[in-house]
């Protein structure tokens, strides 16, 4: 493997190096140091940024790493001095003598957005199964069901014990249980008084649990302990595929959907909580992030805000997507069996059941930035492609 070949770079212009029997592109701007990468990509560095980033120990508390240099100590339109690339290294030389020193492969990475994350799910599709003790014991099998998690948004675990509490297991895969009000774990059987209609044998449309919080919990595992019931069969359904869908039919209703606030409100005697969001969140970059949606829990929207018609006609199309047949997703959960969904995705449901036997489920909820977190530190430990 041929060497890269080191030169200053002058501004404006541009020196191509071999690196892998292939030419990288550097080329110094009025603000920006640009690089064209092997494979096309292209990553552009602003100034700023380059001295902002500097990770040597003058410019990090060497025991964290955390950044100790602040942007403001030098000017606002500082250039690179000099700017050089070689061995897979960009090292620049500020005015004040000062040296930065950048990994090419790390500035590389910056041109591949991480799209780890949003695979939709393919025709056929059901959530894949793992063995309980395997993803709690073993870190190889835990690194692939939690891949695969982050992945379809979707898995279960099966032989779990059929013991009530058994979700607190789950807590060093997935971090901590997440707190709500309505308990810490939750029961749904079938209640006389119950407050919600999980405890009754009516079916239950896509939902997600808690749109009334202003931040619903981003993961669910339901644990079922016992299932004796004919019907009941578990329903899932990919939101973000509805959504995008949605979006590329009708661009002027998902937009509705993303800028009008909503009422949801969930309560029982002693507890009450409401919130007031969009059904759709995006981040900067127009990717969705979160589908707020419950039918059962959505409030009358005051009608004399503007736009509420327009809102109701998306409303109804989104309706009427979330629960064509052809997006659920039916599978029966038996006895000893864990569904984990990423509950700003995946939205959950079950058919109607004949409460002729016993139907014990619980639900505890987790966060996904946790998980995500887990998948981390497995790939650390070289677990994970």
């Amino acid at each position: 493997m041929q060497a890269v070949i080191g030169a200053d770079v002058v501004l404006g212009q541009v020196v191509e190096r071999p690196m892998s029997e292939q030419a990288i592109r550097v080329k110094q701007q009025a603000e920006t140091v640009d690089i064209v990468w092997p494979d096309g990509t292209q990553t552009s560095l602003p100034h700023l940024w380059l001295r902002d980033n500097c990770d040597c120990n003058d410019c990090r508390v060497e025991q964290t790493t955390e950044k100790k240099f602040m942007v403001t100590s030098v000017t606002v339109d500082i250039k690179p001095a000099s700017t050089e690339y070689l061995d897979d290294t960009l090292r620049i030389v500020w005015p004040d003598g000062h040296a930065t020193c950048y990994n090419g492969c790390d500035l590389h990475a910056f041109a591949n957005e991480d799209t780890e994350w949003r695979s939709e799910w393919g025709a056929g599709y059901v959530p894949v199964g793992f063995d309980f003790q395997d993803f709690l014991n073993d870190d190889g099998a835990a690194a692939s069901a939690i891949q695969e998690f982050v992945k379809s948004g979707a898995m279960v675990l099966k032989n779990a014990p059929q013991e009530p509490n058994t979700l607190e297991q789950l807590a060093p895969r997935l971090g901590p249980i997440r707190e709500v009000l309505f308990e810490r774990i939750h029961n749904v059987e079938v209640y006389a008084d119950g407050y919600n209609v999980a405890h009754t044998p009516l079916p239950l449309p896509p939902h997600n649990d808690f749109a009334s919080y202003s931040w619903p919990p981003s993961v669910q595992a339901l644990h079922m302990l016992v299932n004796e019931v004919p019907g009941g069969e578990s329903v899932v359904v990919d939101g973000w595929r509805v959504l995008s869908e949605l979006r590329a039919a009708r661009p002027d209703l998902f937009d509705v959907l993303c800028s009008t606030p909503v009422p949801f409100r969930m309560f029982d005697r002693d507890n009450e909580t409401c919130t007031l969001e969009p059904l759709v969140r995006c981040d900067v970059d127009g990717h969705i992030t979160g589908l707020r949606f419950s039918n059962q829990l959505m409030q009358a929207i005051n009608p004399n805000r503007p736009g509420v018609a327009k809102f109701y006609r998306a409303y109804h199309e989104l309706c009427k997507r979330v629960t064509d047949p052809s997006v659920k997703v039916s599978f029966r959960l038996g006895a000893g069996e864990i569904l984990v969904v990423a509950s700003h995705r995946v939205l959950h449901g079950r058919n109607a059941f004949q409460a002729s036997g016993r139907r014990h489920l619980q639900d505890a909820y987790f966060e996904f930035d946790n998980v995500r977190n887990h998948l981390v530190l497995l790939r650390r430990k070289g677990l994970v492609q």
